[in-house]
């Protein structure tokens, strides 16, 4: 008889990827029977599996495999990975995939992210929805053919391919990586041993240890951050970069210890990347500082505003060509790394832009990061339908204020400009601002709080 509880299927999917508490909503069973469904539902001849340092995943990933070989299909195990590193998996052997990871949630999660082959996405509009309800349907698989399973090593490919496409050289740098005991603790060393003569290599918490011991691998939050400012300072590093548990999002920490906007990282990016292709499309969510499309359009570029999440960025770049693409929670889209994210990708291009000059991180990125933001607030709020109608009344009829609803609600003017929208998956209404100088920000921010916690 199946241990899989139709509760907890209908709770690990979301809409992006599988994500659970490891064994109560997660565990085997579950996974072995996406295995099969996925290949299913897709029609899956190959695939190749990674998986992260969690002490779950080597034997969730085994489960899923054994459930995609009883399909009939065949399995390339890359082992150890970054998600990053499965992505370039995908593309690079042209094959669909699945990783498992929670990315950066506590140590108790894990989770499995799949794509179609080069990196394409899977998500609840694109065969996510399918594969759960065949798992709910518990349908055997019919039999024939069982797939085989074998073994490939990828990560030096990985290193080497990153590196062609943002090249670092000019003056020597020092670097301290705080990999937050995730999965940069094993892409990093790769990629950096073939930076040795340009890179003086400090390490943080490298090594593989899911429990996570000496803080979150969520760099999004600052008290996950405190560690490597604080050693930029003691060793009079040059940059800081931090990574998420899976190492698909990096966050920069420039000479003073100060942690740099991903809106700032976006617009430096977007900016190399316009240098070698002029006139290219860039992709920025709607949370992003309005400094992007500014400077995007200043360097020739026609920038494209989109909802926040991965599956409309990716989507949104394939439908423009777009070179590039950014979110503010740090998440870098590149179209030649098959529109896939890499924060170790977009941490080489910060590296890269830094050797080129002979200023310090603050004074390169001072044009790119012009104006003050909140950061993301989360309120929570019952009735958030009413809260959002009451901050449109407020301000939705001030001369000089433009509204839009492409993702909850966003009210601009020419001194501020601010972004609620709704959590997904919790009862939270989420607040991002930004003013022309600190204080226009502060009161927009505590005018739209005050609006947001009367509704609670």
């Amino acid at each position: 008889m199946s241990t899989i509880s139709p509760g907890n299927v209908n709770a690990v999917f979301k809409a992006y990827d599988v994500r659970g508490v490891v064994p109560d909503q997660l565990d085997e069973d579950l996974a072995r029977a996406t295995g099969q469904a996925y290949v299913r539902v897709l029609g899956v001849t190959s695939m190749v599996i990674g998986y992260d340092m969690r002490p779950s995943s080597p034997g969730l990933a085994g489960a899923f495999a054994d459930g995609a070989t009883s399909a009939g299909a065949d399995v390339t195990m890359i082992g150890l990975a970054s998600t990053d590193q499965l992505y370039f998996a995908s593309g690079h052997l042209g094959l669909p995939g699945a990783m498992f990871t929670a990315s950066h949630n506590p140590a108790q999660y894990n989770g499995i992210k799949m794509c179609r082959a080069h990196a394409q996405p899977v998500g609840l509009e694109s065969g996510l929805a399918e594969i759960r309800d065949l798992v709910l349907q518990e349908a055997p698989a019919p039999s024939g053919r069982t797939g085989s399973i074998s073994s490939h090593d990828v990560l030096h490919a990985y290193a080497a391919h990153l590196l062609s496409l943002a090249p670092v050289s000019g003056r020597r740098l020092k670097v301290v990586v705080d990999a937050g005991n995730g999965m940069a603790g094993h892409t990093a060393p790769a990629v950096f041993e073939r930076l040795a003569d340009q890179v003086d290599l400090v390490p943080m918490y490298f090594e593989l240890d899911g429990t996570f011991p000496h803080h979150e691998a969520n760099p999004i939050e600052a008290a996950n951050l405190v560690d490597l400012q604080q050693r930029v300072l003691d060793e009079r590093a040059d940059i800081g970069l931090a990574f998420d548990g899976d190492a698909d999002r990096c966050f920069l920490v420039d000479e003073r210890g100060q942690a740099v906007s991903p809106s700032t990282l976006t617009a430096l990016i977007a900016a190399r990347e316009l240098a070698k292709e002029p006139g290219s499309t860039i992709i920025h969510n709607l949370i992003t500082s309005r400094a992007v499309p500014e400077i995007v359009a200043e360097r020739g570029g026609t920038p494209v505003r989109t909802r926040v999440g991965h599956s409309y960025i990716k989507a949104t770049m394939a439908e423009t060509d777009a070179i590039f693409g950014g979110e503010h929670s740090g998440h870098f889209y590149f179209r030649d790394f098959w529109r896939a994210d890499s924060g170790m990708l977009a941490a080489l291009h910060a590296l890269a832009a830094l050797a080129e000059t002979d200023q310090p991180l603050s004074s390169l990125l001072a044009d790119y990061e012009r104006y003050p933001m909140s950061g993301e607030i989360n309120s929570e709020v019952t009735d958030q339908a009413a809260v959002l109608a009451a901050l449109e009344a407020t301000y939705g009829g001030r001369e000089g204020v433009e509204v839009d609803h492409l993702d909850g609600l966003s009210v601009v003017s020419d001194d501020w400009a601010f972004n609620v929208r709704a959590s997904n998956t919790e009862p939270l209404l989420r607040l991002n601002a930004e003013g022309k100088d600190v204080s226009t920000m502060n009161e927009i921010r505590d005018e739209v709080l005050a609006v947001i916690r009367s509704g609670k």
